[in-house]
């Protein structure tokens, strides 16, 4: 019986180990940056002997292939859950707009290595970036395909594209606060950029409410203005302008 206790509690040593290990990386990367790291810098950070990094990680290469793969790993399957589950399209593209914030708030450094020093390091060539994001487009792209299947989508978007618009647009979003265009400890201003992400690309999508089959109206505020009513305001808003003498 101790023998067989003592495996799993060596495991879990090994394990959190690498993990502090993994940790300490992803801040010195995001505090320094690929080229600024150094080994030497992660075994600091994670006070551990320079060796033991070698010992789980054969240089900072394999150290940022580790960080990408765990925390692209860790997005996709959240996004999967959103993608597959029940519900209306515009619940849907703001719970994945909300898991992308989510782990920005819970952890930027980790998403700023995943967004700039991944594309920045030469690792990043072994790093199939273009794989892993044709695997969450080709994912998101099944749950546009359901919508428009179900008359929620606009027939003439098409579904691969729409995936591709959303995820470019929440990564460049995230990116604002990435380089500190806007401030990351401002969380009602990673609130509004969430849901300003979701609403113009929604609006852009979505069927008219007028276009939609009978009996399946989407809630006022997830569908988009129609074509007609924004004339006539448009046309109002001209007419109430003071001549020029």
């Amino acid at each position: 019986m101790g023998q067989q206790k003592s495996a799993p509690e060596g495991g879990t040593r090994e394990s959190e180990r690498r993990r502090t290990i993994l940790r300490a990386a992803i801040d010195v990367f995001a505090r320094k940056g690929y080229h600024g790291c150094r080994i030497a810098d992660v075994a600091k950070e994670a006070g551990v002997a320079y060796g033991l990094v070698y010992h789980y990680f054969k240089n900072k290469d394999e150290l940022l292939e580790t960080v990408f793969e765990t925390g692209w790993s860790g997005f996709i399957s959240r996004a999967r859950v959103v993608a597959e589950s029940e519900g209306p399209l515009a619940e849907k593209v703001r719970r994945i707009a909300d898991v992308a914030f989510e782990a920005y708030r819970v952890d930027p450094r980790a998403v700023k290595v995943l967004i700039l020093e991944i594309a920045r390091s030469p690792a990043g060539a072994r790093i199939n970036r273009q794989t892993a994001f044709v695997d969450v487009i080709r994912l998101s792209a099944q749950m546009f395909t359901r919508a428009r299947e179900t008359g929620e989508l606009r027939p003439d978007v098409d579904p691969l594209l729409a995936s591709a618009l959303l995820f470019g647009s929440i990564e460049m979003g995230l990116t604002a606060f990435v380089v500190g265009l806007a401030d990351a400890r401002d969380t009602v201003m990673l609130e509004r950029a969430k849901a300003q992400i979701a609403d113009s690309f929604l609006h852009g999508v979505l069927v008219p409410r007028s276009e939609l089959p009978q009996g399946s109206e989407l809630p006022k505020s997830e569908a988009p203005p129609e074509v007609s009513t924004w004339k006539r305001e448009k046309s109002g808003t001209k007419s109430k302008a003071p001549k020029r003498t």
